[in-house]
């Protein structure tokens, strides 16, 4: 087995959520890397996971208390806050989120969380509509602009027999999370101690900009034009771009699902709104065209709800809308790095896919097959082919869209730097 994190010193701090007893599992995972494990338990992980179990798996002493004797004469808290290389804190629950927001040091965990300069990766779990509440959105946007990395949360069932995201994410993605944070981080010693909390990843320092979602052109006010597109694989883009390291600026059409964590999100409805918006957020290093953009739009739009009246149905005049992959990698100056475009596809999948990058002018692009048999508009599942300007084409297996993300978010990175 690869020990990819050898010797990396983790405080592994336990938020009382029922998800707690996955961070047993994350200890487990994180020492099969090589790491040294601290865990920090708070109150309310107590209820849901002994500290004796903690221990036993760290082969450390477990922390829980800020007024332990022994522990303070020489000022613990502080103590803890440094001697680690990073601090995950996992499940991170509204309440220590909010904590960590405001500066409330108010128990042990908080207020270590508080006294370090370490770098932080937080993995939220809680309930959907907490995680969706604008408080917690609030406290979330205050701890990424203050450079906390986030892992998750994950979409699925909830303990209160709810569906959404609010899951924890799995030790292993965690583990990976921790992996990618600390591979980007400058070293202050040969010995490996992080410097503080810089931007992590391969993608440090880089502003990206992604497009998802589809685009609603309206008819009259009641009715559009839209597709499909679910948004699921822009944002899953996104979010690992974000946990690259990068600046994400991600401009979604009309979608269902959450704004992916630690990203910059501009909703707009319109192809035309999402133009002026893309437009907005330059200049980038990688912009990624992922968006099923509208291609026509009504020529005129009714003021009221356009009535039968039982005659022929009233005429319907398209016009073509921008087209946004094409403006931006044609672009004379200020043109991103890396283009990448999306082509969906329903037949003559890859000879389609080779007329449009050609016709685009893109770096990159990323087909697939939207035919109905396949699933993918609004699935969680992509199988994808990427095409280069030669016509060289690179087909993938069919993976989750988050995985998809996550693999195309390591080639851009590595295309940029070739």
């Amino acid at each position: 087995m690869t020990r990819t994190l050898q010797n990396r010193r983790i405080l592994l701090v336990i938020g009382g959520g029922i998800a707690a007893y996955k961070a047993l599992d994350l200890i487990r995972r994180l020492r099969e890397r090589g790491a040294r494990v601290r865990p920090l338990l708070t109150k309310g992980a107590q209820e849901f996971v002994t500290p004796l179990a903690a221990a036993a798996l760290a082969g450390e002493r477990a922390h829980t208390d800020l007024f332990d004797r022994a522990e303070e004469a020489d000022v613990g808290h502080i103590k803890l806050a440094r001697d680690a290389d990073a601090i995950v804190v996992a499940p991170a629950t509204a309440s220590l989120m909010a904590r960590m927001a405001t500066g409330a040091a108010s128990d042990l965990a908080a207020t270590v969380l508080l006294a370090t300069t370490l770098p932080i990766l937080i993995a939220p779990a809680m309930n959907v509509r907490m995680w969706q509440h604008p408080a917690t959105r609030r406290n979330l946007a205050t701890l990424t602009g203050d450079g906390v990395h986030v892992i998750g949360p994950n979409e699925g069932a909830m303990a209160e027999a709810e569906f959404g995201p609010g899951r924890l994410a799995e030790p292993t993605e965690i583990a990976d999370a921790v992996e990618a944070m600390l591979a980007g981080m400058e070293t202050a010693s040969g010995l490996g101690f992080l410097a503080g909390r810089a931007p992590a990843g391969p993608l440090a320092g880089r502003r990206v900009l992604v497009t998802s979602g589809p685009t609603h052109e309206p008819l009259d006010p009641v009715r559009y034009l839209a597709n499909r597109s679910s948004g699921r694989q822009g944002h899953a883009i996104a979010a690992a771009a974000a946990a690259a390291g990068a600046d994400v600026t991600l401009v979604s059409g009309p979608v269902s699902i959450p704004d992916p964590a630690g990203v910059r999100v501009v909703h707009v409805e319109t192809a035309r709104a999402m133009l002026a918006a893309v437009e907005e957020a330059l200049p980038a290093d990688i912009a990624v065209f992922t968006a099923a953009v509208g291609d026509w739009r009504p020529a005129a739009v009714g003021a009221s709800k356009i009535k039968k009246d039982g005659s022929e149905p009233a005429p319907l005049r398209l016009v073509e809308n921008p087209d946004i992959l094409a403006t931006i990698a044609g672009r004379s100056s200020g043109r991103p790095t890396l283009v990448v475009g999306f082509a969906a596809e329903t037949d003559d999948v890859l000879a389609n896919a080779r007329k449009k990058i050609a016709r685009k002018g893109c770096d990159l692009l990323v087909a697939n097959d939207v035919s109905a048999a396949g699933g993918v508009m609004g699935g969680r599942d992509n199988t994808v082919h990427l095409v280069g300007r030669d016509g060289s084409v690179e087909t993938w297996p069919t993976l989750d869209k988050d995985e998809v993300g996550r693999r195309l978010v390591a080639r851009f990175a590595a295309l940029l730097t070739a």
